[in-house]
């Protein structure tokens, strides 16, 4: 439940104790207005305040004197009843509680009984939070939360009934010295674990300490303590309310010492605070000292808003690097770059303890070493347990390697003769990607060998037998073929791997393993894989490294993959909407398939459908520790990029990709590309596109990327030299046509944008993208009519072939540019077709633009907040499109001052290419220099509409080219230079020089270039 609902809930709750218990659930029926949701949590309230005897409705003040309780009259005595339990003893108590040993007659088992003490018996948040405390942690079901068995009271005094654990508090043992680094991590896995199940539920802790969580006999780690749990997203008690709560007058700096700096300021507290005291918690047990420290609550505080931690590895020197990197990021202070979910703490800690079970496993064929020398080394990098392996292992080391890092192999069909089609196809893909982990190898792409086929004169489909797969080796200059087959031996199956030079012919490596079932082949797979990657030359560190089993990485269904396989294969060839139906297939077979999940997101975006698009990507990048190394980079940069839009992470994760694998041009494209272009970035992208061509030289991406980013910059010829070498290789993109069309327009080329045209208009892929930009360039000119036919066809043409997203915006783009020119109720109507069609984030943002510049303002405003709310870490909504929306409000309202600050946000990505049509580049500049001609201030307007006209490649057909010109001869009236404005004027006028008579602006235009007279 959301928090404002769960806000809800509890008044009506209270609001139903007021009345008699008859009448309740009547009032809470009414009151609920038909919402089902809200009246089921409301009535299972009541039906807890019931069990626990409403005690929060009685004041202190009315306990009977003689009332048992642990706090008024002393201990409670073995044997005495409470409820249907048997005290057997006192186990302790601290804080808040007082906790007792009691036999459940009932069930014949043990638990523990907490009692409130008696300092806090008389205060009402104190028993509101022992209310939460049960609701809370009843509400989950881990092995990792201690378990709440019941609730009730006894006397007066309330009780809960719990798991009795046996063990100690973390916080114990700690002690003074720190935890071994392999406990660390598991306890580290479990609590993370358990994190993760608590704000899956909407819960927050919001007191995560050593203290909070218990070691059991067993070495299992629980969570206690949910008394001040919340729903996620509510507003903090203050940190000294939080003190006097959450501690006894001896516990004070331990309970601070935890909080999040948000909790310290008091402000809202999301799921993110836990993971900050979990990393406090992470920080002690490997140091055995807390992060922040004082000898005040204000001097910790003041560490914890404003000083850096001493790094966990300088005083623990034998502390792995990587887990100190895991509690550096828990720890910082901005909780956007901290960790973002217990998930991927949990995924980091298990990757960490994968890598040292790795290097320990290595480091046991080494002659033996003193206990001591093993704990130093538990979690060492592998490559300096693998230098102490024995002659065998040594071999690899120093044996001449079979191929290098420079070479690239090809992968031919596997040769089944099982007679089973599962295994067509989904073998060598699932070859592909177990190979793909690896950042020694680099596998030819099926896009450059379907290339080749085709210049060898055959089909793009030509199956790659092994005669076919030597040719394309040859010509693709690459070193070596790798040859799999699949073969029956009784009820088993013998997997096979067979490398050859195709150059000499000479067998690389030969490898045969056995799999006992069906089930078991992509096991025998991984790891006749593994085997190849060592003896081919691969170091053993990084076949450690990077190996995750098939099953793990993919799928441990042969028919998913198979499916998956399929809808790979469809969608390089005939597009992303024949790649869906099998994509589909595949998650249906495998729910937990998360890069079969990402792809089908992708090609869900490729057809214009966001909302499934976003729902299956996100899926993707839940389960993205279920994929390989490269495949999470994959899944994590695509999630960032299309869902949740924040470009600059999607930078940083596409940055350790290419890192982690240099011979992948992958993450350089994605660098060039939308993440550095719709920032306006495009020094750094045509740095990035060059980086992706060097890796592969037929990396099409890469030449689409540097094309734009030189039109962008006004480097023509760069721009059409860059397309004359992807031509030279016979790579195609769509986005080469839309690249020739605007080189021809800039260039004045009527022949060559017609041309393009005539060339594109058959194809019903791209027709709809040459008639929305015909669209545009008619707008521009003042052929309004000409324009609103143009831009209904190109939007009737999207619809037809499924793109109902790239539709709406075109019905956007139209929005605008009628209210542009005056065009209010044209702008009106085309902007609700817009968001009747799709409310993608795009045409969200288009549709608002032409609202508010028709004075349409209280729509727009609502679309603009359901931006902010719907996106709120998308960077082209952040930094361009609310900013832009923002100011034009305030323009509206007539506070141009204020549009100017909204508008500052802007400055830094304004010439980004926010790709929502081919309009919308520099609008933040346009509406800043309105605000200043609205303040006055004519030479800030004429260098605001300057720079619009300085930048022809990357405002191309875009018709705010034209306003510009109308802007900038009224800011030099403004500033009393007639030549300079009479020359504007011309300038706007010569563009619209057979412009359509009764353009509302184009008669404006004229009435005020009279006065100039």
């Amino acid at each position: 439940m959301e928090p404002e609902r769960w806000k809800l809930a509890d008044r009506l709750l209270y609001e139903a104790l007021e009345r008699p218990p008859a009448e309740r659930a009547e009032f809470v029926r009414l009151a609920c207005a038909g919402d089902n949701a809200l009246e089921r949590e409301v009535q299972s309230l009541l039906a807890w305040e019931r069990k626990v005897g409403n005690f929060l409705e009685r004041p202190a003040i009315e306990v009977a004197p003689h009332s048992i309780s642990p706090q008024a009259n002393g201990d409670l005595p073995v044997g005495e009843i409470i409820s249907h339990y048997r005290i057997a003893g006192k186990l302790g108590a601290g804080g808040m509680g007082v906790v007792y040993k009691a036999e459940d007659t009932r069930l014949l088992r043990f638990v523990a009984l907490k009692f409130l003490s008696g300092e806090f018996a008389s205060n009402p948040e104190a028993l509101n939070r022992f209310r939460r405390e049960a609701r809370a942690a009843s509400a989950l079901n881990h092995p990792n939360i201690c378990t709440i068995h019941d609730i009730g009271e006894h006397k007066g005094w309330p009780f809960i009934a719990m798991e009795l654990l046996e063990g100690q508090a973390l916080l114990d043992q700690i002690g003074s010295k720190p935890l071994p680094n392999e406990e660390i991590v598991n306890v580290g896995i479990e609590i993370a674990d358990a994190l993760e199940a608590a704000h899956a539920k909407g819960i927050v802790h919001r007191d995560i300490k050593s203290a909070n969580i218990f070691i059991t006999g067993r070495q299992q780690a629980k969570i206690l303590d949910f008394g001040l749990a919340k729903q996620a997203a509510e507003p903090s008690t203050s940190p000294e309310a939080s003190t006097e709560l959450v501690t006894s007058p001896g516990s004070t700096m331990g309970t601070v010492a935890y909080m999040s700096p948000e909790q310290v300021r008091g402000g809202t507290l999301d799921s993110r605070t836990d993971l900050f005291s979990f990393g406090v918690v992470l920080y002690e047990m490997a140091t055995s000292k807390r992060p922040f420290r004082g000898e005040s609550t204000g001097l910790i505080f003041d560490a914890i808003l404003n000083r850096a931690p001493t790094p966990a590895v300088r005083l623990n020197p034998e502390l792995p690097l990587e887990l100190d990197h895991i509690i550096g990021k828990c720890l910082e202070k901005d909780r956007t770059l901290r960790y973002q979910h217990a998930s991927e703490i949990r995924t980091d800690l298990k990757r960490l303890k994968r890598d040292g079970e790795s290097a320990r496993i290595t480091a046991s064929a080494t002659p033996a070493v003193t206990p001591k020398a093993k704990l130093r080394k538990w979690m060492a990098p592998a490559s300096a347990a693998l230098l102490a392996c024995l002659p065998a292992t040594y071999f690899y080391f120093h044996r001449q390697p079979k191929l290098t890092d420079k070479d690239t192999i090809i992968l031919a069909d596997f040769t089944n003769t099982t007679g089973d089609t599962v295994f067509d196809g989904a073998l060598l893909q699932g070859l592909a990607m177990e190979l793909g982990q690896s950042p020694f190898l680099s596998i030819v792409s099926d896009r450059r060998v379907q290339q080749t086929l085709r210049l060898m004169g055959k089909p793009a489909d030509t199956p790659l037998t092994a005669d076919f797969a030597k040719e394309v080796c040859e010509r693709t200059g690459s070193a070596a073929v790798l040859e799999g087959s699949i073969a029956p031996i009784g009820s088993q199956y013998i997997v096979g791997l067979r490398a050859k030079n195709c150059h000499t012919g000479d067998m690389l490596d030969e490898e045969q393993i056995q799999a006992a079932t069906k089930e078991e082949v992509l096991n025998a797979l991984s790891k006749i894989a593994v085997k190849f990657r060592i003896r081919v030359g691969e170091s053993l560190a990084t076949v450690e490294k990077h190996s995750t089993p098939l099953v793990e990485a993919t799928t441990p269904s042969l028919e998913a993959l198979k499916a998956y396989t399929a809808a790979i294969n469809a969608n390089f060839t005939n597009g992303p909407a024949a790649g869906i139906p099998f994509f589909e297939r595949a998650v249906e077979l495998d729910p937990k398939f998360a890069v079969a999940h990402a792809h089908l997101g992708l090609s869900y975006h490729g057809v214009g459908d966001s909302i499934h698009a976003d729902e299956s990507i996100a899926r993707g990048y839940q389960l993205r520790d279920r994929t390989s190394d490269q495949e999470t980079f994959f899944v994590m940069t695509m999630y960032d990029r299309v869902t949740s839009g924040n470009l600059e992470k999607a930078y940083q994760t596409a940055d350790l990709w290419a890192q982690t694998y240099p011979r992948d041009s992958n993450p350089h494209s994605l660098m060039a590309g939308i993440i550095s272009h719709n920032l306006g970035k495009y020094e750094r992208s045509i740095e990035e596109a060059k980086k992706a061509i060097s890796v592969d030289a037929n990396n099409g991406f890469g030449y689409v990327n540097l094309a734009w980013s030189y039109l962008s910059l006004d480097r023509w010829a760069e721009a059409a030299s860059t397309m004359q070498r992807a031509r030279e290789r016979k790579l195609d993109n769509p986005d080469f046509v839309l690249l020739q069309y605007f080189l021809a327009f800039l260039n004045g080329d009527k022949a060559g944008m017609e041309n393009v045209i005539a060339l594109v208009k058959g194809k019903s892929d791209s027709a709809d993208v040459l008639y929305n930009v015909e669209s545009l360039a008619a707008a521009r000119s003042g052929h309004l009519q000409l324009a609103t036919k143009l831009s209904n066809l190109a939007a009737t043409t999207a619809r037809q072939s499924g793109q109902r997203d790239r539709s709406a915006v075109y019905k956007a783009g139209s929005s605008v540019w009628q209210a542009f020119f005056g065009n209010a109720l044209e702008a009106r109507r085309s902007a609700m077709e817009a968001i009747s069609i799709s409310k993608s984030r795009d045409a969200a943002y288009g549709a608002a633009l032409g609202l508010v510049l028709a004075g349409d303002i209280p729509p727009s405003q609502t679309l603009a907040n359901d931006l902010e709310k719907r996106f709120p870490e998308d960077s082209v909504v952040k930094y361009i499109y609310l900013p832009t929306l923002r100011g034009l409000l305030y323009l509206k309202a007539g506070e141009p001052a204020k549009a100017i600050e909204q508008l500052q946000v802007a400055l830094p990505s304004e010439l980004g290419q926010p790709g929502i049509g081919q309009f919308g580049a520099l609008y933040p500049a346009y509406v800043r220099g309105q605000a200043y001609l609205a303040l006055h201030q004519g030479s800030e307007a004429v260098a605001e509409f300057q720079k619009i006209l300085n930048h022809r490649g990357l405002v191309a057909v875009d018709p705010v080219g034209a306003m510009a010109r109308l802007q900038l001869g009224r800011a030099f009236t403004m500033l009393g230079d007639k030549d300079k404005a009479k020359s504007a004027y011309q300038d706007f006028f010569t563009l619209w020089k057979d412009a359509d008579p009764d353009v509302p602006i184009l008669k404006q235009a004229k009435a005020e270039f009279a006065k100039l007279q």
